[in-house]
């Protein structure tokens, strides 16, 4: 990953993939918004991290511990979380040094805009 690369994985640079959902455009899927809140969490984005979640399971602030070093994103599963959807699933691998988090996470939208609900760890 280059510095102007974007940490969720996909080729494309920062601005042009996460960073415009990090600027306020709405992430078009769940996917999208897994990926992008992955790349919030590597770039200590707690504002963006409560504001893509849902509000009945939005903690009350969040603090990222800045030693965590976060080193990949594996998307293994998809299923809904379209335009077409009103919910979807993303299950994932995220890496960090040291090991990494398997999980399936749970997406709704509210007002239109998918938001994070909250997630299952699978191992």
């Amino acid at each position: 990953m280059t510095t102007r690369s974007c940490p969720c994985g996909l080729p494309a640079v920062y601005a042009e993939c996460c960073g415009r959902y990090h600027a306020g455009a709405a992430a078009p899927s769940a996917e999208s918004l897994m990926r992008s809140r992955y790349s919030a969490f590597v770039r200590l984005d707690a504002g963006y991290l409560l504001r893509t979640w849902h509000p009945r399971t939005r903690p009350g602030q969040l603090d990222l511990d800045p030693r965590m070093r976060w080193t990949g994103l594996e998307i293994l599963d998809t299923s809904d979380g379209s335009a077409f959807h009103s919910t979807g699933t993303v299950t994932f691998r995220a890496s960090y040094r040291g090991g990494s988090l398997h999980e399936r996470s749970r997406f709704e939208r509210v007002d239109g805009a998918w938001v994070y609900v909250d997630g299952e760890f699978l191992d």
